[in-house]
C-alpha cells in the first residue's frame, strides 16, 4: 500500500502551469513503463477514463487501444461523443462495441436494484474480456483510478469492473492518475485538450441509467429517462443552472397514473427531477429551482418524451434521501 500512498510532498493541481508539468512527467513515465508494448483500456467516456485515454494517446499513440462498450445505460449523445472526440479528433484506436440488446436481455424482468448492478458489472466484464482475447499482444491494463478509489475501495478500482478479469489475462496495471483528486483529474483534462461536456460532467453512477429506471428495467421507459435527462440537461445549460449544480438527473418510477392528453385518459409514466448540491457526497441539500423554469421543463417533457404525463419535483435533502434513487 505505500506505493499508493499521495506523496507529502506533491502539489494540489489547480492551474494550468501545474497541469502542464503534472502531463509532461506522466508523459515521460509512461513511455518508460509501456515502452514499445501494447496498452488496452476500458474508455467509459466519463472524465477519469477519457483522461487516462488522452495522455496514454499522447504518451504511446496507437499503442493504445481504447474499448467502448455501449449498454445502452448511458445519456443521450454519450457514445457518439466517445467516437466523435477520441476517434475522429484524436486518432485512437478505438475498438466500439454495441453491447445494447445483449445487456438489456439479461436485464429483462430484474427489479432488485443490487442485482441489476451485479448484472450489468458482470456482464461488463464479460464484454471486455472478450475484446481483450481478441487481440494481440497486450502486456498493459490502463485504469481511471483517482485517489478515492484508493482510499475507499483499495488499490484497483473495482467500479471500472475491469478487476474482476480472469487470472490468465495477466496485464500490468496503467494508473497515472492514481494520486490525483476529481478537481485535479479535471484541471489535467482541460490542459490536455478534452472538450468541457466530458472534463467537467457530472458525476454518474457506474450502472448509468440502469438505475433511473426504477424497478424491472424496458425499453420504453429506459428511452423516457434518457429523453427527459437530456431536456433537463439542456434547459439547465441554457439557464446557467449547468456547473453551479452539482448533480441533477431524472428518474422513471415503475408506475403509472392517471392523465389527460388530447382530451382522452391518459394512463402513464410520471418523471421526478432531482437536482442537489454537496461537498463530500455524504450530505446534500436541493437546489432552489425556479418554479417558472420548473414549469417550462415540465410543458417539455409531457410534450415531447412519449408515455409521460406528469412531472415531479423531489425536495428530499439527504438524509434522508440519498442522492440516487437506487
Amino acid at each position: 500500500m505505500e506505493n499508493n500512498k499521495r506523496p507529502e510532498t506533491m502539489a494540489r493541481i489547480n492551474t494550468p502551469e501545474l497541469a502542464q508539468a503534472f502531463i509532461d512527467e506522466q508523459l515521460t513515465a509512461l513511455r518508460d513503463q509501456i515502452g514499445d508494448k501494447k496498452v488496452l483500456l476500458a474508455l467509459s467516456g466519463g472524465v477519469d477514463s477519457s483522461v487516462v485515454a488522452a495522455l496514454l494517446i499522447k504518451a504511446v499513440g496507437r499503442q493504445l487501444t481504447c474499448v467502448h462498450v455501449n449498454h445502452g445505460l448511458l445519456r443521450q449523445g454519450e457514445p457518439e461523443q466517445v467516437v466523435e472526440v477520441f476517434r475522429h479528433q484524436m486518432n485512437a484506436n478505438l475498438v466500439y462495441v454495441d453491447a445494447v440488446d445483449r445487456f438489456l436481455d439479461k436485464l429483462a424482468g430484474v427489479a432488485e436494484p443490487e442485482r441489476k448492478r451485479k448484472i450489468i458489472g458482470a456482464e461488463f466484464i464479460r464484454v471486455f474480456e472478450e475484446e481483450a482475447r481478441k487481440l494481440e499482444g497486450i502486456e498493459f491494463l490502463a485504469q481511471g483510478t483517482i485517489y478515492p478509489d484508493i482510499l475507499e475501495s483499495g488499490p484497483v478500482k473495482a467500479h471500472h469492473n475491469v478487476g474482476g478479469l480472469p487470472d490468465d489475462l495477466q496485464f500490468e496495471l496503467v494508473e497515472p492518475l492514481k494520486f490525483l483528486y476529481k478537481d485535479e483529474v479535471r484541471v489535467v483534462g482541460s490542459a490536455l485538450g478534452l472538450p468541457d461536456g466530458m472534463v467537467y460532467r457530472q458525476p454518474f453512477p457506474g450502472p448509468g441509467l440502469g438505475v433511473r429506471c426504477l424497478g424491472a428495467i424496458t425499453r420504453d421507459r429506459l428511452e423516457a429517462v434518457r429523453a427527459s435527462d437530456a431536456i433537463l440537461r439542456e434547459e439547465f445549460a441554457k439557464n446557467g443552472l449547468e456547473g453551479k449544480v452539482w448533480q441533477y438527473f431524472t428518474v422513471v418510477p415503475d408506475f403509472k397514473s392517471t392523465g389527460v392528453k388530447n382530451n382522452l385518459r391518459a394512463y402513464e409514466w410520471p418523471v421526478i427531477i432531482r437536482a442537489v448540491n454537496t461537498l463530500d457526497a455524504m450530505t446534500a441539500t436541493v437546489e432552489d429551482v425556479p418554479f417558472a423554469l420548473l414549469q417550462h421543463i415540465t410543458a417539455r417533457i409531457t410534450a415531447e418524451v412519449p408515455g409521460v404525463n406528469r412531472v415531479l419535483f423531489d425536495l428530499t435533502p439527504k438524509p434522508t434521501g440519498t442522492i440516487e434513487w437506487e
